[in-house]
């Protein structure tokens, strides 16, 4: 982190560090006494895998260089690659200047998988190893596991952090009655974020997701917000993609076919003129629009390059004005995605 920079202030969330155009903005997770930043980084697909290490390493250091202190990955990621990554390049780096998350679910081997009790305590500690750190700040579930009883998981969380190893829990992608189930049961410690998918294109969570979890005190962290690079503008209808972009990368590319169809692709690039009346890179935009909702109290960017970093930062305080939502609607009103591209 910058030198003199008032870490106890950032982690309140009471201090707003300027780094050259950019004020980042910090909001409270759910009924935690964590304040993250408005924009975190993630690692799916990138990190430990996609990206390259040396252009990884540069990624996270101008994360915290423009003023984001939370990141995010999963041990899925690269089948624990992102997190041996992050946990060298974190290294050296004051533990209680960032907030770090990861998560619980996804197979790691043939026989490793799954929110059973042994599993989660399994994974935690490989995690923990991977990372090189005693504890991580939250423990999501990536998914519901159908496959063991819910008061299980959430008996193993609790354990978790009990045991020191995790502040708080939070889980991704969890059915509406899925989530009340988990507040439903005594005892136990509770959800502070919900990972949902969400972006301009994809608003499903909206309907029923953010308020129920608004009412029990969870945060949404969302993820794709730029509908894995669609947003930016740099995708056009009947053209083939950059060849640097994530769709040019087999490592990168998958569940992008819907979201690049050329409905979606014509409709984005009649966002164009609203960004540029408005001084915003399309990623900007597309980030400040997530974050119009209180109810968000981060959005995950993927970034390849520090300058992507840089310029998603930006977008933190940016506030769209009730016109330009409305404009927004009405042009991407017909290529909404009624599928998630995950």
């Amino acid at each position: 982190m910058p030198k003199g920079l008032d870490l106890e202030g950032l982690l309140r969330g009471t201090f707003e560090p300027f780094y050259g155009a950019i004020l980042m903005k910090y909001r409270q997770l759910g009924k935690s006494d964590l304040n993250v930043s408005e924009i975190s980084l993630g690692s799916w697909l990138t990190y430990g895998g996609g990206v390259e290490r040396q252009q990884a390493e540069a990624c996270v250091h101008k994360a915290f260089d423009v003023g984001i202190n939370f990141i995010d990955t999963a041990n899925v990621y690269g089948r624990g690659a992102a997190e041996s990554l992050l946990g060298e390049v974190l290294q050296g780096i004051d533990r209680t200047s960032y907030i770090l998350a990861t998560k619980v679910y996804f197979p790691m081997s043939d026989s490793d998988r799954g929110l059973s009790a042994a599993q989660i305590h399994k994974q935690i500690d490989a995690s923990l190893q991977r990372l090189r750190t005693d504890y991580v700040d939250l423990y999501q579930c990536h998914r519901y596991d159908p496959n063991t009883p819910l008061e299980e998981t959430m008996a193993a969380l609790t354990e978790v952090v009990r045991q020191g190893k995790a502040r708080y829990i939070g889980m991704s992608e969890w059915l509406p009655a899925q989530i009340q189930s988990a507040l439903n049961l005594p005892d136990v410690e509770h959800f502070v974020s919900s990972q949902p998918q969400y972006s301009m294109l994809w608003r499903k969570p909206e309907a029923e997701v953010f308020p129920l979890c608004a009412a029990n005190g969870i945060s949404q962290i969302v993820w794709s917000p730029l509908a894995q690079g669609v947003l930016t503008g740099k995708y056009k209808p009947g053209e083939a993609p950059p060849s640097d972009s994530r769709a040019a990368n087999d490592q990168m590319n998958r569940f992008m076919n819907d979201v690049r169809s050329d409905r979606v692709l014509s409709a984005v690039q009649n966002l164009k003129p609203i960004a540029q009346r408005l001084s915003l890179s399309m990623a900007q935009l597309a980030l400040a629009w997530v974050l119009r909702d209180e109810r968000v109290a981060s959005t995950i960017i993927g970034a390849s390059r520090p300058d992507q970093v840089a310029d998603n930062a930006a977008a933190s305080g940016v506030r769209l004005s009730d016109e330009v939502l409305q404009e927004i609607d009405q042009i991407l009103k017909p290529a909404l995605l009624q599928e998630s591209t995950r």
